[in-house]
């Protein structure tokens, strides 16, 4: 099944499936150990910065690779798309899906940008995700303005998108307070647009309003600071004062860390 074909029966049937970013074969493990353990499908995301980091073929063959290892149901996904170029090389690749994220930009711009993403994709039968409205970025102000619902519907109308990222109260990375989600604006927007809602910014949202999301129509939920965060910090205990050099004895419990995260995780959105 595409992703696109899954993607759109959770709307249909209001689910929500978790979209987890890897960053290494560490991380990347960890997620799928936790899929398996579940049985629960996933979709996997790389990031422009990962991209650099780890290539974009050699990410996209590693992720086909262990998702065949696990016997897992997933799929690979370009989070924060910055370009139609990157979009292109990424879909070359065979990528299952790509965000294209103009956001930023004069909502008239957003729409010539992801339209034009959003026809390239369509020779690849992937599924395309855009973003409309402030949600923030790391390091800045995490004050929002929440999408409008009536700017959410012309905005799907016009581009032809399967997926929107909406701001509701969400932010990337960790939350100064914590947050509190306009559901209320959530199911104004689910009212009008018949494409996927997706939640961005999922780390540190209390499970009782992931809940509450899922519910009110998100059918995609993004996680990806709190997976970094954890298998860091678990690397950071293991080494601190210890003369161990093989890594190979080291990683693993930090796997496991992002593997029980990753669990709750499912646990809380597979209602």
């Amino acid at each position: 099944m595409t992703m696109k074909e899954k993607l759109a029966g959770y709307t249909k049937a209001g689910k929500a499936l978790l979209a987890v970013n890897f960053y290494n074969f560490e991380t990347l493990k960890g997620l799928l150990l936790a899929a398996k353990v579940t049985n629960s499908s996933l979709i996997l995301q790389l990031s422009e910065s990962s991209l650099h980091y780890l290539g974009i073929k050699p990410s996209i063959a590693m992720a086909r690779a262990m998702l065949k290892e696990f016997d897992v149901e997933g799929w690979v996904h370009l989070d924060h798309g910055s370009s139609i170029e990157i979009i292109q090389q990424c879909l070359d690749a065979g990528f299952d899906s790509v965000m294209i994220d103009a956001s930023e930009r004069p909502f008239d711009e957003n729409v010539r940008i992801t339209t034009e993403a959003v026809k390239i994709a369509a020779t690849y039968n992937a599924n395309v995700e855009a973003e409309l409205g402030y949600i923030a970025k790391l390091n800045q102000s995490q004050e929002f303005e929440p999408t409008r619902a009536s700017d959410a519907k012309r905005f799907a109308e016009a581009t032809g998108i399967d997926a929107l990222a909406i701001a509701i109260g969400n932010a990337h990375g960790f939350y100064k307070e914590t947050p509190r989600l306009r559901l209320d604006r959530l199911e104004e927007i689910r009212a009008e647009v018949s494409c996927a809602l997706v939640l961005h910014g999922s780390s540190g949202i209390p499970e009782e309003q992931l809940q509450e999301a899922i519910r009110k129509g998100i059918s995609k939920i993004n996680l990806a600071t709190e997976t970094k965060n954890t298998f860091m910090k678990r690397l950071q205990s293991l080494l601190a004062d210890n003369d161990e050099i093989d890594l190979r004895k080291v990683f693993p419990k930090a796997i496991d860390a992002v593997k029980d995260l990753i669990v709750r995780k499912l646990e809380v959105i597979n209602i």
